[in-house]
């Protein structure tokens, strides 16, 4: 049997974008799709975080978010997070505070944080650690990374 093609219309760091997408893909392929590498797909089942996208404000596993689900829906990605070309406050935050080593969860790790100082922004620990359970470091950069949270939340507030 032939997959199935659908055309969808969405927002993507907001400018409208469309694109034609079979019936099994999921947000990271639509995402490749314009070539923006920073979702990436790891473990395939939603578990650690490397495909983080925000769809609509909302953070979600783009392995796990069949692309034709974001029709008419804005979809948001690290890349879409600079500032006319400078880095946001919680992207700046991870770099100052050296919150990554290798660098593959760090897209995912900065969007879940995003996510959170928008719902709160003033975090406790436990807070910005229950937030976080989602996403995996492979390089164990965790305390970097709790004080790159609370970095970005003191500038934000």
């Amino acid at each position: 049997m032939a997959a199935r093609e659908v055309a969808i219309g969405f927002t993507l760091n907001g400018r409208p974008a469309s694109a034609r997408v079979e019936t099994h893909h999921n947000l990271v392929d639509l995402l490749r799709r314009f070539d923006l590498f920073g979702a990436r797909e790891s473990c395939g089942q939603g578990m650690c975080g490397c495909c983080t996208a925000l769809v609509d404000g909302v953070a979600v596993s783009g392995c796990l978010t069949l692309a034709l689900l974001v029709d008419g829906k804005s979809i948001e990605t690290v890349e879409g997070l600079d500032a006319g070309g400078n880095l946001g406050v919680v992207q700046q935050a991870f770099i100052d505070e050296g919150a990554f080593q290798c660098g593959f969860c760090t897209p995912g790790f900065v969007l879940m944080t995003c996510d959170l100082l928008k719902r709160n922004r003033d975090p406790s620990d436990a807070e910005i650690r229950d937030h976080l359970a989602g996403n995996l470091c492979r390089c164990a950069a965790y305390p970097e990374i709790l004080r790159a949270v609370k970095a970005a939340a003191r500038r934000m507030r």
